[in-house]
């Protein structure tokens, strides 16, 4: 198969859909990659990197989807890409679908095959694709939120871990999956005073034992919620439900009887956010304020330690990109988990989770088309 490698173009996004040695292996298996010149440099992995692991270098994104047959990215097509697809096409890379109807309609029109990271699926439930980034993301947000708390950052003046005879900051992490965990064990490292919440009683067993009693757990409610986060000094929003919108956890209204500078960072933004104030943001700007509130919402915050980020997602998504070079879209019959994370196909819609979400009247999108045409 040919596969092509485009430079990622969302803003301060420095990681790459394959790193020289993932193309290594797959040139090794037969198949051609094409790499756009110039896509490694955030990883500081120059032309000659991946020549020397067998790549054909083209200059330019035009050339990349003219010669690939997969397309390998990172992060969701921008307009400008998804109109370059074609129906010949397969698209490899989280897409993030549920609330982003312009992307979903774009990617229908195109005919092309579009698969998304976020919603492939393992032999145990998990998401495999999604957790190296989970990982990375939950970790990050720990160090956001300890810089949004300094004092010239609009936050409380906090330090994390506070001093002897002074209180750490109270950390509330709303999700115990793997951004939550991630999180919590970041924040209970600097001493703070960490709360996870989940609506999970098994998994709230797991974290209490995982963590040794250093980290509190908390039965999610809509009281414990409102209660925690007005006593938080950070809130993390690590809620998850795959391939659909996240619930607002935390409403408008509660952000008026938070404490003035404290931080929400919101992990699920992604996903539409679980913060009802929550609007994207980049690495260029990272927060705003609502109500005193600091507000940190950047949507691919692993892109900024693309080091450690593209090699962790490599050693998730090459096995899958082989399958999908070695036997293209015939893979999906061997392998159901990796089915469940073909969103697109042929114009429709064809995950139900992504297809409720965007409030379509059915996996044809119909209803997309009429918001279009309106």
């Amino acid at each position: 198969m040919r596969i092509g490698v485009p430079t990622e173009i969302k803003s301060n996004e420095f990681r790459v859909g394959l790193v020289p040695g993932s193309v290594r292996e797959l040139v090794a298996r037969g198949h051609e990659v094409f790499v756009q010149s110039g896509a490694g440099a955030g990883i500081f992995a120059d032309d000659a990197d991946y020549q020397k692991a067998g790549a054909i270098v083209v200059p330019t994104a035009e050339a990349i989807f003219n010669e690939g047959e997969m397309i390998v990215k990172v992060k969701e097509p921008q307009a400008v890409e998804w109109q370059r697809l074609k129906p010949h096409h397969i698209l490899f890379t989280y897409l993030h679908l549920a609330p982003d109807a312009a992307q979903a309609i774009g990617l229908m029109q195109s005919g092309a095959a579009a698969i998304a990271y976020e919603t492939v699926t393992d032999a145990n439930g998990g998401l495999p694709l999604l957790a190296p980034m989970s990982e990375v993301a939950g970790r990050l947000s720990i160090e956001a939120a300890a810089l949004a708390l300094r004092r010239p950052s609009g936050g409380r003046g906090v330090l994390m871990g506070g001093v002897p005879g002074v209180k750490p900051a109270k950390v509330v992490v709303l999700g115990g999956g793997v951004v939550g965990t991630h999180a919590a064990r970041m924040a209970s490292g600097l001493g703070a005073d960490v709360t996870i919440i989940d609506r999970s009683l098994p998994r709230l067993r797991q974290l209490d034992e995982l963590f040794e009693g250093r980290v509190k757990t908390l039965a999610s409610t809509m009281e414990t919620v409102e209660s925690e986060v007005l006593a938080a000094d950070v809130v993390i929003g690590a809620v998850l439900v795959a391939g659909a919108s996240a619930p607002k956890l935390v409403t408008r209204a509660m952000l008026k009887n938070m404490k003035r500078g404290a931080v929400l960072v919101d992990v699920s933004i992604d996903q539409g956010g679980c913060f009802e104030a929550s609007r994207p943001t980049t690495h260029a700007a990272p927060t705003f304020e609502v109500d005193g509130v600091i507000h940190y919402c950047v949507a691919n915050m692993p892109g900024a330690v693309p080091m450690t980020s593209a090699q962790a997602l490599n050693n998730a998504t090459l096995p899958y990109v082989m399958k999908l070079a070695d036997s293209g879209l015939a893979a999906f019959d061997r392998d159901p988990h990796l089915a469940a994370g073909l969103n697109v196909k042929d114009g429709r819609i064809m995950h139900a989770s992504v297809a409720a979400s965007l409030g379509f009247d059915s996996l044809d999108g119909s209803h997309a088309f009429r918001i279009a045409a309106e």
